[in-house]
């Protein structure tokens, strides 16, 4: 298995530039991969890929201070 970027560009939610997000650490579990950074707005983008659930709920979570259990 390959493994995931360790930084991801998205264009900001909020004001349309560019935002570089990092790759978070995590247990050893391969199923998520959560990503988070903050635009030069103050905006934070949260991105992830994986397991559906484990993606919800990163996504869900509002202050970006997830932490991930089995």
């Amino acid at each position: 298995m390959s493994k995931p970027a360790r930084f991801l560009t998205f264009k900001c939610d909020h004001c349309g530039k560019p935002v570089k997000v990092h790759l978070q650490k995590v247990s050893a579990c391969s199923h998520i991969q959560p990503y988070q950074g903050m635009c030069d707005c103050g905006q934070l983008k949260k991105h992830a890929t994986g397991d559906k659930q484990a993606v919800e709920s990163f996504l869900a979570s509002e202050d970006g201070h997830w932490h991930h259990h089995h």
